[in-house]
């Protein structure tokens, strides 16, 4: 839900539309479904909360662009938490120690340790704000929790697990086609706005060079009558 200037631009996804139409969707009605998510969490990765007692288990802002909501994670060591927040909410009313931004599925995708944080940082593809050692001592003990969203997601659904298994694939599937036919329509749609500012780019580095060359003259003149 991050605005232009405190996180990285949303992409043109299956995230973003799917976020767009779940707008209305009251946070209380979604509410328990990131109660059993982080429940499970909890049971199946321990550890990861364990270790945040090193930073006194602190609260985080975790902020998906492609999303018209945020979460809040209190990492507690045997209680944590994951809260829906809408974005019309106060940021400085959630007493978070830091805030992680980005896409949804960079962030699942570093939650899972299957990318460089580091290069992902530097890129602004992901923004980090706060507390820089909180961030760090999240990113060192997810990395070596070996988590499996799906994988992990599917225990919730116990006998049901292997239909749902099946059901994410094509679910997963449809994700990835989509993804790909929306990259097209975003670089179609862009091209003739990119050939613009090429153009414009172009025009401008011109009126540059015939400003430094008519300077370059004056310069010469001043001298000549000096």
């Amino acid at each position: 839900m991050a605005s232009l200037s405190k996180g990285p631009i949303a992409p043109l996804s299956p995230v973003l539309l799917a976020g767009l139409a779940a707008r209305p969707i009251p946070a209380k009605l979604l509410q328990p479904i990131f109660n059993a998510a982080i429940k499970q969490m909890h049971q199946q990765h321990p550890g990861v909360f364990d270790r945040m007692t090193s930073v006194n288990s602190p609260r985080f802002l975790i902020d998906p662009v492609d999303l018209p909501f945020s979460f809040v994670m209190d990492t507690h060591q045997t209680a944590p938490s994951l809260e829906i927040v809408q974005a019309f909410k106060d940021e400085q009313e959630l007493y978070t120690q830091a805030a992680i931004r980005g896409p949804l599925v960079l962030l699942i995708e570093l939650l899972e340790g299957r990318i460089d944080g580091d290069a992902l940082f530097f890129s602004r593809d992901l923004v980090v704000e706060g507390d820089t050692e909180a961030v760090l001592a999240l990113r060192n003990a997810v990395d070596g929790a070996d988590i499996d969203v799906h994988n992990d997601l599917l225990r919730l659904f116990g006998n049901f697990a292997k239909p749902a298994d099946m059901a994410a694939q094509v679910a997963g599937k449809i994700f990835q086609r989509f993804t790909k036919d929306l990259n097209v329509l975003s670089q179609a749609t862009l091209a003739p706005l990119q050939r613009k500012c090429d153009a414009q780019a172009a025009s401008i580095e011109e009126l540059e060079e015939t400003v430094t060359t008519l300077k370059k003259q004056v310069r010469r003149r001043a001298g000549k009558t000096a």
